[in-house]
């Protein structure tokens, strides 16, 4: 399975961006996906995932309430909105995809994407 992230970009504080994230190669409806980010200097942080169907979501608590995430199987893809964007928010932005929504919300993912950069000026 490829996972393309896309969407990226320069926004100011309070401002929201989509990204998406593209997959191919498998069936996109059997797996739970997730987003990651990776501060400058920093280690991988999970972000949120999403369930095969989409009806169990979870989000890091630094982003509950700013972000939200869906999908949709058709098309192969997910997207993160996020809102109210904060400079701590920066990073690389990458999303995963696993069998286990378990295991993706820890961290183990079975496939891991292309990265897109996320920057929130003050």
């Amino acid at each position: 399975v490829q996972l393309q992230a896309s969407g990226g970009g320069l926004v100011q504080a309070g401002g929201s961006l989509r990204l998406s994230c593209t997959a191919s190669g498998g069936t996109f409806s059997t797996y739970t996906m997730g987003w990651f980010r990776q501060a400058p200097g920093k280690d991988d942080v999970f972000v949120a995932a999403i369930s095969q169907s989409g009806t169990i979501i979870n989000y890091a608590d630094s982003v509950k309430g700013r972000f939200t995430i869906s999908r949709d199987n058709a098309k192969n893809t997910n997207y993160p909105q996020m809102n109210i964007l904060k400079p701590e928010d920066t990073a690389v932005y990458y999303c995963a995809a696993g069998r286990s929504f378990a295991n993706i919300i820890r961290g183990v993912m079975d496939y891991r994407g292309t990265g897109t950069l996320v920057t929130v000026s003050s």
